[in-house]
């Protein structure tokens, strides 16, 4: 690996590290889901190894991140008329509403289904 490379990956592997453990995942889960050795993705979050990019959408899916995320590229703040704030925020609520127990998300989803409903009429 050339050493300007280096950090990079270093940097990218512990992002991935990152991401992995706040979803509770273990390597073994997650280099299931991917497809590839325990030992491999051991290897993509300490840097050791280059991580493809042809690997980032999946790997960005099974994390529920963004590629972006990844790379350690921040999201833009807004779009033209401050949608993507919007945006962004109701994704960082359906992620969290992810996390919690069952019974709680359907209790969401139920209050959600009801205020739509009322906005409908």
């Amino acid at each position: 690996m050339n050493s300007k490379d280096e950090p990079f990956f270093k940097d990218l592997g512990g992002r991935i590290a990152q991401a992995r453990k706040q979803r509770g995942v273990t390597q073994v889960q997650l280099s299931a889901i991917l497809g590839i050795a325990q030992q491999t993705l051991a290897h993509y979050e300490g840097g050791r190894l280059r991580l493809p990019a042809s690997l980032l959408p999946a790997l960005a899916h099974a994390l529920h991140v963004t590629v972006e995320e990844l790379l350690g590229q921040s999201r833009p703040a807004k779009a033209a008329g401050g949608r993507r704030a919007t945006a962004s925020r109701l994704e960082r609520q359906v992620e969290a509403i992810a996390q919690l127990p069952r019974a709680k998300q359907r209790f969401v989803i139920e209050m959600l289904d009801t205020v739509l409903a009322q906005a409908n009429r």
